[in-house]
């Protein structure tokens, strides 16, 4: 499916960028933001990955977050597939429902191991979720600017569902993580005034 045998070809060079239907764009352009944004969370999601592992995360988890990042390869492809059509096809690499209700199904399952919040928290506690507490935050970014994107040309309303479950999920697998790390963090109102 891929093969990169040589990693520059020049044709960059000039500001633009191609699309996988060989249109090119600055890469300025919203949509390249969104996709460059998507790469950005998926890359610290690696960060939070590594974090995780150092810290005896269960390799479950480490599984499931794996197929997360393969499944945010997936969305910068469908971002970079400009049209209307959203089928997912041998050339259209599309985001699908059954992937927003894996990440359903696993928030829900985190969640009932976990007692309902009674604050906000604050991102921190153990290193392994200030790193998956990162992940989140920019995972929030990436939606922001991929909705920017949808503002101007049709992209997959399924691609900003994805995000926005997943950033969810990643909050709720912070918690998880502190949980058996000694807790969250809550915030204290006007605590330092």
């Amino acid at each position: 499916m891929v093969k990169l045998n040589k990693i520059y070809t020049r044709t960059g060079d000039d500001g633009s960028t191609g699309l996988v239907d060989g249109s090119r764009r600055s890469k300025a352009d919203a949509r390249m933001h969104a996709i460059g944004e998507v790469d950005e969370a998926n890359s610290t999601l690696g960060i939070a990955i590594g974090a995780l592992e150092r810290d005896g995360g269960d390799a479950e988890l480490v599984a499931g977050l794996r197929r997360i990042q393969n499944d945010l390869f997936d969305l910068g492809a469908d971002i970079a597939t400009p049209g209307e059509d959203f089928t997912p096809g041998e050339m259209s690499l599309r985001i699908v429902q059954s992937q927003v209700d894996w990440l359903e199904a696993a928030i829900d399952t985190a969640n009932e191991q976990l007692e309902p919040l009674t604050s906000f928290i604050l991102p921190g506690g153990s290193a392994a979720a200030a790193a998956m507490h990162l992940a989140r935050a920019v995972t929030r970014r990436a939606e922001r600017a991929l909705v920017a994107a949808a503002s101007g040309e049709p992209i997959n309303p399924l691609a900003s569902t994805y995000l926005n479950r997943l950033s969810d999920y990643l909050f709720v697998l912070c918690r998880l993580i502190n949980r058996d790390r000694g807790g969250d963090i809550l915030w204290v109102p006007g605590a330092s005034r």
